[in-house]
């Protein structure tokens, strides 16, 4: 196991006694993992003991990794997350694509789960926001600009990747996606995992150099405006409902710590 400073027994501690919801997230939920080359990724999330909010001690996630750090997780092994409430509520709120994931991801893909993160799971209406639509955008560009920029495999640690399709197709298949559930998102308020087809096989196929770089961002062009013209129109309101979101954390909060 490789220590940070996210990863001390103390912070492990609080990770494994109050978890309130820990899933499976990256491609295995979203369907397009390709078997035998991806490792697994999960999300937490817990409630920290009440002197690591109120006292001088402070806990924001707990991390751990199967490979020591700097080095490249493979097949089989486990990248682990577990964030403090208020901290996952904090990214969820501004629409962070990653963190908003287990809002949405099916039963069958928790590892656990108690009446907190049930009623988490069942009011995602007081987080979703068109804010969402912005973080999309950011992160469809990111990945766009991390494909694009670096072509000769500079500042990527998949250089087999562009050595075997000429473009990292990692990359490329992220780009993708986040335009395809970003788009969902806005639309519907919710996110399907795993994506239905008929992108999540397009997704797959990108992933294994079956689409060109080409097709892969005029794909994306295509979402990213859709993105745009959502994000000022869609149903969901400008802001999430802080006031609400403040209320549920205090009484979760006491929640947990009655049970401590």
């Amino acid at each position: 196991m490789s220590w940070t400073k996210h990863s001390t027994p103390e912070f492990q501690e609080i990770a494994d006694r109050y978890t309130i919801l820990r899933c499976q997230v990256g491609s295995g939920v979203h369907g397009t993992n390709i078997v035998g080359t991806d490792d697994r990724d999960e999300m937490g999330v817990c409630v920290e003991p009440p002197e690591y909010v109120m006292g001088l001690r402070r806990f924001d996630q707990y991390v751990y990794r199967t490979q020591p750090e700097g080095v490249r997780s493979g097949p089989g092994d486990l990248d682990l997350t577990v964030y403090s409430l208020r901290k996952w509520m904090r990214l969820a709120t501004t629409g962070n694509p990653t963190v908003l994931l287990p809002l949405f991801v099916p039963g069958e893909e928790i590892v656990t789960v108690n009446e907190i993160g049930l009623d988490l799971r069942a009011n995602p209406d007081m987080i979703l926001s068109r804010q969402a639509g912005c973080r999309f955008l950011g992160y469809l560009r990111a990945q766009r600009d991390r494909m694009v920029e670096h072509p000769n495999g500079a500042r990527t640690n998949r250089p087999e990747l562009i050595a075997l399709h000429g473009f990292d197709t990692k990359y490329a298949g992220h780009m993708v996606r986040l335009g395809v559930q970003g788009v969902e998102l806005l639309e519907t308020g919710s996110i399907t995992l795993p994506m239905p087809e008929p992108w999540r096989s397009w997704i797959v196929d990108l992933r294994q150099g079956k689409h060109t770089k080409d097709e892969a961002l005029e794909a994306a062009a295509e979402l990213e405006a859709r993105l745009e013209a959502l994000t000022a129109t869609c149903d969901l309101p400008e802001r999430p409902d802080m006031g609400r979101v403040d209320a549920w954390l205090v009484e979760s909060h006491r929640r947990a710590w009655e049970g401590m």
